[in-house]
């Protein structure tokens, strides 16, 4: 997926956000929608990452408080010739990670305490290298914004839901009808549209990572590790805000059938068997 690509599917996703609250609260929910999401791109635009860490209770650390983990980001920036991203480590059992922050500059990593205490050094290795992929990509900006448009029409499904039970808005130009429509449909097309753009970026991401560690192996055993154990071990926060889970390298939800077929990654075992691929170069990447 291209740049044009991901930039129509972002306007696709905001166009979605405005029919919703058309479809709400007629021409008058329209316009407020329209408003709602200008603001909230540029709300996400300087925010989001910081909203994103709180939300997971990430702690920032340092060469003190993790000297392992943050030496090895600091080494594998400089392979990729980024500046320097903070770091922040999440009190939580699942092993997973994530980027975040609107540009390389002001850029963070996160791990979780299981993905320390479960994978090894090389593997700990090859998931930082492919989350500053994502930073090198500005991937993490993408992300940051789809998830808080995909959160804010959740809530207008919410709030679709109520205007039905209480007999519709006699705004909308469907009444109950097009609350209901919203309710049902609003959030699945937007997990649609989240699916398409984040699946081609954690493919460039895992290319990117590999070549920045240089060991694709590394990567791919980390990943068949963490797909193993996220699906037995709850990320209770995630669950309760599915719009986030595009951000980490692996899917946070349990693999539950509903999970499976509106997953925002591709399958792991896809992601392996190109790793495989490129580290004995049996077949050109893509």
């Amino acid at each position: 997926m291209n740049w044009m690509r991901t930039g129509l599917l972002m306007a696709g996703l905001t166009a979605l956000f405005v029919v919703c609250g058309y479809l709400v609260g007629g021409e008058g929910g329209m316009l407020i929608a329209l408003a709602l999401a200008g603001f909230g791109n540029v709300f996400a635009y300087w925010n989001a990452d910081k909203i994103v860490l709180r939300m997971y209770g990430a702690r920032e650390v340092d060469r003190r408080t993790a000297p392992d983990l943050v030496g090895l980001v600091e080494q594998l920036a400089r392979r990729a010739e980024l500046p320097m991203p903070k770091v922040y480590i999440i009190e939580q059992d699942q092993p997973n990670a994530f980027a975040t922050g609107r540009n390389p500059e002001n850029a963070a990593v996160a791990a979780t305490t299981g993905l320390l205490r479960m994978l090894s050094h090389e593997e700990v290795a090859g998931v930082m290298a492919h989350e500053l992929a994502h930073v090198k990509n500005r991937d993490t900006l993408i992300m940051t914004i789809t998830a808080t448009l995909a959160g804010a029409i959740s809530a207008l499904a919410n709030i679709a839901m109520f205007s039905s039970l209480f007999g519709g808005n006699r705004n909308s130009p469907l009444g109950a009808v097009g609350a209901i429509l919203v309710m049902i449909l609003g959030p699945i097309a937007a997990m649609l549209v989240q699916m398409a753009i984040s699946r081609s970026r954690e493919y460039g991401a895992d290319k990117m990572g590999a070549e920045i560690c240089g060991q694709p192996l590394w990567l791919a055993s980390a990943l068949e590790r963490m797909q193993r154990a996220s699906a037995k071990i709850d990320n209770e926060t995630a669950e309760r805000n599915p719009a986030t889970a595009q951000m980490f390298i692996v899917n946070p939800l349990h693999a539950r059938a509903i999970d499976g077929l509106f997953s925002t990654h591709p399958r792991t075992e896809e992601r392996i068997r190109r790793l495989k691929q490129m580290a004995g170069e049996a077949a050109p990447w893509g």
